[in-house]
Formats: C-alpha cells, structure tokens, sequence
C-alpha cells in the first residue's frame, strides 16, 4: 500500500469539489410542484438504479430503460453515480439493503455545458437566479439561491468561469423542511478563496492523529522522531443510543479542526493520517464495536481533515495503516513511552510520515 503525499496542487486526484449549502426559494407554485415532480422522479431513478447496479447492469442499459421515467440523459447520469455511490457505502458498513424515504435532485457538472446542463447559477445583485430543465417539455424552472456571505466572491467567479467553459460544477437539490441547493465547488477554487497560508511556527514537525469514532488522538514528532507535543480529545457520548447522529458529525469535526491548528501552533507543518481509504470492512465479533463502528463516517472525518489542513497551509500524508494498531512495533512504542494504545497510534502514524517527507524542506523561516 502506497504512501500519498497531498498538496494543494495534487489535491483533486482525491478531493474533486467541496460543497457549498444554500437556501433555495421558489416563487412561483406551478414551478415548485413540477419541481417537485422533477425530484420524485430523479429518486425513483435512484432507487431503481440501485437494483441495476447490484446486478451489474450497465449505465447505458440502465438508462435505456429508465428514460421513460426520466428522459435527460444527464440526470439519469447522474442518477447511477448516485445509486453506485450507495452500495459501495453498503459494502464497506456491511450493509444488506438500503431504504431511500426522502427525495432530491442532482445533476453533475461539465465545464463545456457552460458548467452544468441542467441546473445553473446566475449571479444577481443580491442573489443567484438558478434555472433548473424541467426534462418533460425542455422548459426551465425559476428559482433563487442565497448563500452564506462569506462563499458570495468564491461562487460568482465560479460562475464566470463556468460561462467560460473554463470550470464545471455539480449540484444537489435536497427537501426536508425547506427545499435546499448544495454546490460543488471545485477544491482548488475552494482553496483558493478559503486558506489561511500564514506559518505560526514551522519546526518541520509531523502531527500523527488516530481517529476513532469516540475519540481523536494527536502526536507531534520533530525531525528526530522525538515526541514534542500529544494531545486527546474525547467524545464517548457520540456513539450513545439516541443521540443525534448530525451532534456526533458536529462535534467529530469541530475536534479535529481544532486539534489541526492545535498541531500547526506548536510547529507541525506536516499532518499524518491513516488511509483509511484503503480499509473496506472493519467489523469486528463485538455488537457494541460494530456499532460503534457503523456509527463512524470515517471517509467524512478524513476528508474534512485533509481539507482543513490543506487550508492551514499544511501538507498532508496518508500512511499505511497495516500495524499501526496491533503490531510489535505498536506494542514497544506504549512500553516505552508509557502511551495508550491510541496515543501509541498517533505516534505511529507520525514515524511513518516522518520517513516519507523531507522535514528541511517544510520548515518556515
């Protein structure tokens, strides 16, 4: 299993788009009942996608026979990227079926459909006017979008490349309580706009996190592999029955922020994670692990770290994860320095990192 070295230049071989949350509104009622019929058809699509992909029937044939339910090639499209995304999810929490009870909407993006062919942003004075091809009778549904301030600048240059065929974007249209757009915004126009490059204290030190669905756990190595700073955050009451699955994703990620730029004040300028990319099936014989586990968005947590650290001015490492857990190697690292088994993870990781990066090299001056 290969060592990956993450910068903001490589980035989207891993990390293709972030998504940016809106408010959608739509004024007009025969608009937002064929919208909505718009979107009933695209999760029907969805579901019947999911038998198709199991089956192992292909895109083409799929949507061969699901065009008379949907007829635009690119939601259908889109549609079976959905479904395929949904039973490799399946596979890797070992899961045997999936119930879809809300619909959405989705179509994905090409810079050469001047961004997206079926739903697209136009910037407005105070709002973007989105058009979205109500596929029956190829007219466009009417809506606006309204974002958080701060992403205004970032999607408005967006759509201006996107009119120069120069950048694609996907989007989702989601309903709960209020009809909902998320865009994917391409990661490097993300970290463009979004990174704070500024090195506090770079000593070329590597950070090691183990992450776990009930803790996190930080080792900071210096260029000798020495110890310089550890530091845990702990949050059993995660994975509690009853206790909100949103909360837990909330509270996961704010720890890991935090522990990021924890790492990059006492001079890491190198974060290491495990790749968890690479592990498929972690379940174990024990029911109260195993829930533990399916209750973990291990990829969610990863992703949003490398982003961060990324967006730190960090360079990112993701190691080989074999025997960083249960090894001899894992056993001396806790007998000698007196470390907790995740601690001597953490630790671990940052060893692996270490031999693999040129720590003179990311030092700041």
């Amino acid at each position: 299993m290969s060592t990956l070295l993450l910068n903001r230049e490589n980035i989207e071989q891993l990390i293709e788009a972030v998504t940016v949350n809106g408010k959608l509104i739509v004024e007009n009622k025969e608009d937002y009942t064929r919208l909505v019929r718009l979107a009933r058809a695209y999760s029907k699509a969805v579901k019947a996608m999911i038998n198709y992909v199991i089956r192992g029937v292909s895109h083409t044939e799929a949507t061969k026979r699901l065009y008379n339910v949907l007829p635009n090639y690119i939601y259908l499209e889109t549609a079976y990227k959905n479904a395929k995304a949904i039973v490799e999810s399946l596979e890797e929490t070992n899961g045997s079926k999936c119930e879809i009870k809300k619909f959405w909407l989705a179509s994905r993006g090409s810079k050469y459909d001047y961004g997206n062919r079926n739903i697209r942003l136009i910037p407005r004075e105070n709002f973007f006017e989105v058009l979205i091809k109500y596929p029956w009778d190829g007219t466009w549904i009417r809506a606006k979008a309204f974002f958080g301030e701060r992403y205004i600048s970032m999607l408005r240059e967006l759509a201006e490349l996107a009119s120069r065929r120069s950048e694609g974007y996907g989007v989702v249209i989601s309903f709960r309580k209020h009809p909902r757009i998320h865009v994917q915004v391409p990661t490097h126009l993300y970290l463009k706009h979004f990174s704070n490059t500024m090195q506090l204290n770079g000593g070329g030190f590597v950070a090691g996190f183990d992450m776990n669905s009930d803790r996190i756990n930080m080792v900071v190595v210096d260029e000798r592999g020495k110890i310089v700073y550890m530091k845990s955050m702990r949050f059993s009451e995660v994975v509690s029955h009853g206790f909100s699955a949103e909360l837990s994703k909330q509270r996961r990620l704010q720890a890991l922020s935090h522990l990021i730029k924890l790492a990059k004040q006492v001079g890491a300028t190198c974060i290491a994670f495990e790749n968890l990319f690479a592990v498929k099936k972690r379940f174990t014989g024990n029911p109260t692990a195993n829930r533990k586990i399916s209750k973990f968005a291990k990829r969610q947590l990863l992703l949003h770290g490398i982003l961060r650290s990324l967006r730190e001015g960090l360079h990112v490492v993701l190691v080989d994860p074999r025997g960083t857990t249960n090894s001899e190697e894992h056993s001396k690292a806790m007998r000698r320095y007196g470390l907790d088994r995740h601690t001597a993870s953490a630790y671990l990781v940052a060893l692996r990192a270490l031999s693999k990066v040129d720590t003179n090299q990311h030092k700041q001056t």
